[in-house]
C-alpha cells in the first residue's frame, strides 16, 4: 500500500536521531507492556458465540430437504402428476351409472304428423280431457347402464402411458429440486462460514489497531513521535471498527440467508460447524469423465427424456382419433307409475362410435403434438451441451481455487512477517506510523484473501457436486 497522500513528504522519512536515551528506553519497556496486554483481546472477543449450538453441513442440508417450501411444492406437483395417471387410466377400467327418477308428470298425448293416439289418451268427451294439465301421475325409474372399451386404435392406453411418463417426469423435476435446495444451502453456509472467519479478521485488525494506539499514544507522550501519529493511529481504530461492524452485519444477512435455504421460518442461535467442503470424487481427472457420469445421472437429462417418451406417446394417441372405437355396453331399468309395480328391462350391446368429421380437430392437434416433440428434442441438445459446460466451469474452478490457496497462504505469512518487522522498526524508532499502517493493512486484506480463497473453493466444489448430480 502506497503511503497516505495526506502525511507530507517531508514527514514520511521518520525520525532517525531521537534524545532522552533513558526515556526512550523507559518508553519501549512500557509499549512491550501494553502489547502484551493487549495482545489477548482478540481471542477474549471471539468467544460471544461459544455457548450457541454447533449446525454441520449436514444438518443444514437436511433441514432443507425437510422443510424448504420449493420441495413441498415439486412434491406435490408429483402427486398431482400421480392423479392424472390415474385419471388416465380410468377410461380403460368398466364404466357404470345407477339412475333414480321419482316425477310427477301429466301423461297428455302431443300429437305428432303421422302419430296416433293410445286408447286412454283418446277416451274421454273431446279434447278437454286429453289436454287437461290437474290430471298428472306418479312415475318411478330405477337403472344401472355399464360400459367397457374394447378397442380404440391406442388413445387410450397411450394417453395412459404418456401421463405415466410424464409422472416420471415430474419425479425427475423433484429430484432437480432437491439438488438445487443443497447447492442453494451449500452456497450460503460457506457464504456464512466466511463471513465469520471475515469478523475474525476484523477483530484482530482492531486488536492490533488498538495495540498501535496505545504504543503510539506512549511514543508522542514521550515526545519521541509527532502527534499526527496519533490521529493515524485513532483513525486506523476507527476504520477498524467500521470494518466489525460491517463484518458482523454481514454475517447476519448471510445467517438470514441460510435459514432461508433451510427453510426455516425463525431465527435461531448457532455457530457454523465446518470450514470446508470434502473433495469430489474426480475433480482432478479427466473432463470427459466428469462429463460423461454428469450426463448419465443429471435428473434434468432424465426429466426431459420422460417428457419427450410422453409426447411421443401423446402422439400415438391423437392419432387414434381417425379411426373409431369400439364398447360393450348394457343396462338394466325398472320404471312405472306405482312404487310397488315397476317394470323391469335390461339390454346388453356393442357400441361402434366413430367421429368422421371433426373440421380437422385431430389433424390440428396430432400437429400440435409433433411441434411440441421437436421443442424437446432440442431442448435436450440444449441441456447436453449446458452439462459440460457447468461440468468444465466447476471443474476449472476448483483447480483455480486451489491454487489460490497456496498463493494466498504464502501473501498472510509474508504480510504477518511484515506486520512483525514493521512493529520493531517503528518501536526502535526506525520506521514510520505510514509504515506499520500499510503493513496492518497488507495483514488484514492477505487475511481476507485467504478467507475468500478457501470460501471459493467449497462453493466451487459445491458447484461441482451441482454439476456432476452428486448429492
Amino acid at each position: 500500500m502506497s503511503p497516505h497522500p495526506m502525511i507530507p513528504f517531508w514527514f514520511r522519512r521518520g525520525r532517525q536521531g531521537a534524545s532522552m536515551p533513558c526515556a526512550a528506553a523507559l518508553i519501549t519497556m512500557l509499549v512491550a507492556l501494553l502489547w502484551s496486554v493487549a495482545a489477548p483481546a482478540a481471542g477474549e472477543a471471539s468467544t460471544d458465540t461459544s455457548e450457541a449450538r454447533a449446525l454441520t453441513l449436514s444438518q443444514a442440508e437436511a433441514s432443507a430437504l425437510r422443510s424448504q417450501p420449493t420441495l413441498r411444492q415439486a412434491r406435490a406437483l408429483t402427486d398431482a402428476a400421480q392423479g392424472r395417471v390415474e385419471e388416465a387410466r380410468s377410461g380403460y377400467l368398466p364404466q357404470a351409472t345407477a339412475t333414480g327418477l321419482y316425477e310427477r308428470t301429466t301423461a297428455n298425448f302431443v300429437p305428432r304428423p303421422g302419430a296416433i293416439p293410445s286408447t286412454a289418451a283418446s277416451t274421454g268427451t273431446g279434447s278437454t280431457t286429453n289436454n287437461s294439465l290437474g290430471r298428472s301421475f306418479n312415475f318411478y325409474s330405477f337403472g344401472i347402464t355399464g360400459s367397457q372399451l374394447i378397442y380404440d386404435f391406442g388413445q387410450t392406453s397411450n394417453r395412459w402411458s404418456a401421463a405415466s411418463a410424464n409422472r416420471d417426469a415430474s419425479q425427475m423435476s423433484e429430484l432437480t429440486t432437491e439438488e438445487q435446495a443443497l447447492l442453494n444451502v451449500r452456497a450460503a453456509y460457506f457464504l456464512a462460514r466466511a463471513d465469520e472467519d471475515l469478523i475474525t479478521v476484523a477483530r484482530e485488525t482492531l486488536s492490533n489497531q488498538e495495540k498501535h494506539l496505545n504504543q503510539i499514544q506512549a511514543f508522542v507522550g514521550a515526545g519521541i513521535r509527532p502527534e499526527i501519529d496519533l490521529a493515524q493511529a485513532r483513525t486506523a481504530v476507527s476504520n477498524a471498527r467500521v470494518q466489525l461492524v460491517t463484518a458482523n452485519n454481514n454475517r447476519a444477512v448471510a445467517l438470514a440467508q441460510l435459514e432461508q435455504a433451510m427453510g426455516l421460518s425463525e431465527h435461531i442461535d448457532y455457530v457454523l460447524a465446518d470450514s470446508a467442503l470434502a473433495p469430489v470424487g474426480g475433480e482432478d481427472g479427466p473432463l470427459e469423465n466428469l462429463v460423461n457420469n454428469a450426463l448419465g445421472v443429471r435428473p434434468e437429462l432424465a426429466m426431459i427424456q420422460r417428457q419427450r417418451r410422453a409426447d411421443e406417446l401423446t402422439v400415438s394417441s391423437l392419432r387414434g382419433g381417425y379411426g373409431p372405437s369400439l364398447s360393450a355396453i348394457g343396462s338394466v331399468t325398472d320404471g312405472g307409475t306405482e312404487i310397488s309395480n315397476l317394470v323391469a328391462n335390461w339390454f346388453v350391446g356393442v357400441s361402434l362410435n366413430w367421429n368422421i368429421l371433426q373440421g380437422g380437430l385431430t389433424k390440428g392437434q396430432v400437429h400440435e403434438a409433433n411441434g411440441n416433440l421437436a421443442a424437446l428434442v432440442a431442448q435436450e441438445d440444449n441441456l447436453r451441451l449446458t452439462v459440460r459446460v457447468q461440468v468444465e466451469q466447476a471443474q476449472l474452478g476448483v483447480r483455480a481455487a486451489k491454487e489460490t490457496i497456496s498463493a494466498s497462504q504464502d501473501a498472510l505469512l509474508n504480510a504477518r512477517d511484515q506486520l512483525r518487522l514493521a512493529e520493531a522498526r517503528y518501536a526502535q524508532g526506525l520506521g514510520s506510523v505510514i509504515e506499520l499502517g500499510d503493513a496492518q493493512v497488507a495483514v488484514t486484506a492477505a487475511a481476507a484473501q485467504d478467507v475468500q480463497a478457501r470460501f471459493n473453493l467449497s462453493a466451487a466444489r459445491a458447484q461441482l457436486m451441482s454439476a456432476l448430480g452428486v448429492r
